[in-house]
């Protein structure tokens, strides 16, 4: 995944719902690794007080899509920060548009670092 401030990689569902939790605002939203696919992420939003969960999936030609509500035609974004643009939206098939991010903490503890210069941040546990 390219770079985006939202991307939190390999945080929990719970320290997921925790952040978002703490905003307490519908529209807050983070990105996170799936803990029950691997290579697949979550585009998690808060809306009235639940946490709804969106998997994203990276196609063969390296396009992005979103896991949206059932009906709604499947797009596909060459990138994720096109992804996020589009469902910043109302009326793009879910919950609530894309309003508050919840960026990753510059004094987070890095956990992990890629051989392509990612940097996975995740809170201390």
């Amino acid at each position: 995944m390219e770079p985006v401030s939202v991307y939190h990689g390999p945080i929990s569902k719970e320290t997921g719902e925790r952040l978002l939790g703490e905003a307490g605002r519908d529209g807050s939203y983070l990105i996170r690794d799936s803990e029950s696919k691997p290579g697949v992420y979550c585009l998690c939003v808060l809306y009235q007080s639940y946490v709804y969960t969106y998997r994203l999936h990276r196609a063969e030609d390296g396009s992005w899509t979103a896991e949206t509500t059932p009906g709604v035609e499947k797009r596909f974004f060459r990138k994720i920060k096109n992804l996020i643009a589009t469902y910043q939206k109302p009326g793009q098939g879910i919950a609530v548009p894309l309003t508050y991010p919840i960026n990753v903490q510059k004094n987070q503890n890095i956990k992990d670092r890629k051989q392509d210069g990612t940097i996975y941040l995740g809170n201390p546990m």
